[in-house]
């Protein structure tokens, strides 16, 4: 694509970052064909490809984003499909992530999506305002229907929709270290996070006990938080940043004081952001180094798990369909190794067609987004109900939650999973659901 930016916009790394990526675009539309918003709207500027003319339009005459570029900026889940799928290794990622701080800087936004946004900024990122927040939610849902039935309100009824029917055990990950059974065989760090321990706490608890029994060291230390995923697809850099700069004080810490093998994360959507830590700090001289250091050693629980060689088990008789979570599958182009996990662990794996496409959990784009977001869960739910599974199993509680509301099969972590084939406990998920009487 050729661009036409002036020798001063180019002087800011940004800018010409970006320029950098558009010239890569070669307009092919092979992106188009793997887009959630394009397939499900049919609107050329709701495809990376139209959204690449909209941002270049934009950047290129230096101009404020109106309207139309923030409507479908908007709508773009950061799936990264159209990544894996573009022959030409346009970066879109970062280009977009570009698109919306430059909205966040030029643009305003009507009162009420400020309101929405301050509040999702505010609170979720936060465990104990958004266990707070899910405890008052309860007393809203009955209104969830009428919010519903005004555009603007559509979010708050999302957000009510998507709250737990039961609270959830309040059981944060215990900070400190957590040792290994036996010979020691590595040492790693696991990440707490922010929504995750609020939502389903087992999971970490699930990752530990496994690793623990496989001799692997887990430290979990006293500090860290939300990865800054949540406020940078809103375009708050500042605020993602300095969520970074936390986390990495912490992790650089761990490192030099007992060496760390690698930094665990089992929520795919915070291992994309994490693992993107040295772009994102690329140009600060304080922490450009250490965030690279950091970004190196993060891996998702399946990534780091591949290369301890567990035992295959015999066969469970459990039929698991594998939903990829778009930023295990895209983001982190990991797609082999959980299912290679799960089939050694004896479980039997189905996939689901278009497995490539978003549920539509894209971190708080089911709330912002949602009638697309409603439209894609109802696709991915009969997808995978199709391959008549006993059991859903993911890597990402955004994808957890979403599908949560659309169909009665159990849905459990990847890790629930594997901890139990290897030792623990069966998940109290499974517990009562007739589909694990008999295997389909």
């Amino acid at each position: 694509m050729q661009t036409n930016f002036s020798p001063e916009q180019l002087a800011d790394p940004h800018v010409a970052e970006s320029e950098k990526i558009l010239r890569r675009c070669v307009h092919c539309g092979f992106c188009t064909a793997t887009c959630p918003t394009y397939v499900t709207l049919g609107n050329e500027l709701d495809s990376p490809r139209g959204r690449i003319y909209l941002i270049k339009d934009m950047l290129e005459n230096g101009r404020a984003a109106d309207e139309q570029v923030v409507t479908h900026i908007d709508r773009c889940l950061s799936c990264l499909a159209c990544v894996t799928t573009c022959p030409s290794g346009v970066d879109y990622m970062h280009l977009v992530d570009h698109a919306r701080v430059h909205i966040e800087k030029t643009y305003r936004r009507s009162l009420l999506d400020r309101m929405t946004r301050n509040l999702l900024a505010a609170v979720l990122p936060h465990p104990r305002r958004f266990r707070l927040a899910l405890s008052l939610a309860r007393l809203g849902q009955p209104f969830a229907g009428l919010f519903a039935r005004t555009d603007a309100l559509k979010p708050f009824a999302a957000m009510l929709k998507l709250v737990p029917a039961s609270p959830v055990p309040s059981q944060r990950t215990r900070s400190g270290t957590h040792k290994a059974t036996g010979v020691r065989r590595g040492r790693v760090a696991i990440l707490n996070g922010c929504a995750q321990p609020v939502l389903d706490p087992g999971i970490n608890a699930a990752a530990i006990r496994l690793l623990t029994r496989f001799g692997v060291e887990v430290v979990a230390p006293e500090g860290e938080g939300c990865c800054g995923a949540l406020v940078h697809h809103m375009g708050r850099e500042e605020a993602a940043l300095a969520s970074a700069r936390r986390n990495i004080d912490v992790w650089i810490r761990e490192i030099d004081k007992g060496g760390l093998d690698a930094i665990i994360i089992t929520a795919s959507g915070c291992g994309t952001t994490i693992k993107d830590y040295g772009h994102m700090l690329r140009l600060d001289p304080t922490y450009a180094e250490k965030a690279a250091r950091v970004s190196a050693l993060a891996k998702d629980i399946t990534e780091y798990l591949g290369t301890l060689d567990l035992p295959h088990q015999e066969s469970k008789g459990l039929v698991v369909a594998y939903h990829s979570a778009c930023s295990m599958q895209h983001g982190q182009k990991i797609t082999a190794v959980p299912k290679t996990l799960l089939k050694a662990a004896g479980f039997t794996l189905r996939d689901p067609a278009e497995g490539h496409l978003c549920c539509g959990s894209a971190g708080t784009y089911n709330i912002l987004q949602p009638d697309i977001s409603e439209q894609l869960k109802a696709r991915k739910v009969r997808n995978l109900e199709a391959t008549r599974p006993q059991v859903i199993a993911t890597g990402n509680i955004g994808c957890m939650t979403q599908l949560g509301t659309g169909t009665a099969i159990p849905i459990l972590h990847t890790v629930e999973l594997l901890d139990w084939a290897y030792g623990g406990e069966r998940p109290a998920k499974l517990a009562g659901s007739d589909r694990l009487e008999t295997n389909p």
